[in-house]
C-alpha cells in the first residue's frame, strides 16, 4: 500500500490509542512487524504544546519511517498550524482524528462529533492538506449514531479535499466499542473511493484480518485493542496476509524478553517514577489471559523502582517457564 510517497510494506497498522501508542510502544510494534504505527492523539491547541505530555508525544527521534502523527481539533486554521508544527518536529504523515468517541473530545466538537458537521469537516481537511507537504490521512467512524450513518458522505468530502488515505472504524460514535463492526459499511465506502481505505474494528487475529480484507476489499487493516499486551500480533497478521502462513505464538521466554525490553524503554523514556507507573497497565495487559494474572498484578504493581519492576517481571515469567504455578516472589 502506498500513502503519498510512502510505501507501507506490511498491511497491518497500529491504531492510535490515547495513553497506549506512545513512542516506546510504537517502536516495539514496528520492530515486531507493524507496517505503520500512528501516534497518540495530539492537541491542536498551541497552549499545550510545551507540556511534558505533549513533548513526549511529539518525540519522534530515531523512529522508523513513516512517522504518522494524529492531531485533533475543530478550527481549520488551528488544525493547519498544528499540522505544520508536527511536521517541523518529525511527522511524515498527518492523521486527523474524527473517530474518537470520548466524551471530553466530542464535547469540544472534536473527534467523531465532527461527523455531524460535514461542511466543517471539508474546511478542516482542506486547510490541513494545503498547509503541509506531507500526506494527510483521516480516521472516521460510520457515523454519529444509527440514525446518522454518513461515513460515505464524509469519505467523498475527504477524497475531494486531497486526503491520501482513509481509515474507517466500523462503528458509530454511540456504540463506543460495543457491538460488532460494520464491515458492509466499510466495503461500501471502499467501493466509492480511489484512495487507500483501511479497515478498523474487532480485528484480533490473522484469520480475522484476512476475512475483513476479503469482505471489504480494503487495502490494509488497523489493529487497536488486540495489540495491548500482544504487540507481536501485528507481525503475525502481516505475515499471514503476505504468505498465508500462521506464525506460532511466542514462547514464555520470548514474551518475557519482549516485555522486559518494553519496560526498560518506558523507564528510560519517561524517567523512573513515571515509567514505573505507566508500565503497570502494560504489565496487566501482558498477563491478562494467564491464570496467575491476579497474583502477578498484585506483586508487580507493588514495585516502586525500575529495578524492582524488572526483577519481579523476570521472576514471574521464569517461574511460569519452569512450570512453577504458585509462590510468586514478594516485593522487596
Amino acid at each position: 500500500m502506498r500513502i503519498g510517497r510512502h510505501h507501507i510494506e506490511s498491511r497491518t497498522i497500529l491504531a492510535p490509542m490515547a495513553g497506549v501508542t506512545d513512542k516506546p510502544f510504537r517502536l516495539l510494534c514496528k520492530r515486531l512487524g507493524a507496517g505503520m504505527a500512528v501516534s497518540e492523539m495530539t492537541s491542536s491547541d498551541p497552549r499545550f504544546w510545551r507540556t511534558a505530555k505533549s513533548l513526549h508525544r511529539m518525540d519522534h527521534v530515531g523512529e522508523p519511517d513513516p512517522v504518522s502523527v494524529q492531531i485533533a481539533g475543530t478550527v481549520p486554521a488551528v488544525m493547519a498550524a498544528a499540522a505544520r508544527h508536527n511536521v517541523e518536529h518529525g511527522a511524515q504523515l498527518i492523521d486527523i482524528n474524527m473517530g474518537c468517541p470520548a466524551k471530553k473530545v466530542c464535547n469540544a466538537w472534536a473527534g467523531s462529533a465532527l461527523m455531524r458537521e460535514p461542511q466543517l469537516v471539508g474546511r478542516i481537511l482542506a486547510a490541513v492538506v494545503e498547509s503541509v507537504d506531507v500526506p494527510v490521512t483521516l480516521k472516521i467512524r460510520t457515523g454519529w449514531d444509527a440514525s446518522h450513518r454518513n461515513a460515505a458522505e464524509i469519505a467523498r468530502i475527504a477524497e475531494d479535499a486531497g486526503i491520501a488515505a482513509l481509515t474507517v472504524h466500523g462503528r458509530t460514535r454511540d456504540q463506543q466499542y460495543a457491538g460488532s463492526a460494520e464491515y458492509d459499511t466499510i466495503a461500501r465506502i471502499k467501493s466509492i473511493l480511489r484512495i487507500p481505505v483501511i479497515a478498523n474494528g474487532d480485528i484480533d487475529s490473522p484469520r480475522k484480518a484476512k476475512q475483513v480484507l476479503d469482505a471489504t476489499g480494503c487495502d490494509a487493516v488497523m489493529v487497536g485493542r488486540a495489540a495491548q499486551g500482544r504487540p507481536w500480533i501485528l507481525g503475525q497478521i502481516g505475515h499471514y496476509l503476505a504468505t498465508g502462513e500462521l506464525v506460532p505464538e511466542p514462547s514464555l521466554r520470548q514474551v518475557r524478553d519482549i516485555l522486559l525490553g518494553h519496560l526498560g524503554h518506558l523507564h528510560a523514556f519517561y524517567g523512573e517514577a513515571t515509567g514505573v507507573r505507566i508500565a503497570r497497565k502494560h504489565l496487566g495487559w501482558y498477563a491478562k489471559d494467564r491464570p496467575e494474572n491476579a497474583a502477578f498484578r498484585s506483586v508487580v504493581n507493588s514495585a516502586q523502582t525500575a529495578d524492582e519492576q524488572l526483577r519481579l517481571t523476570r521472576d514471574y515469567f521464569d517461574a511460569l517457564a519452569a512450570g512453577v504455578a504458585t509462590g510468586l516472589p514478594a516485593a522487596a
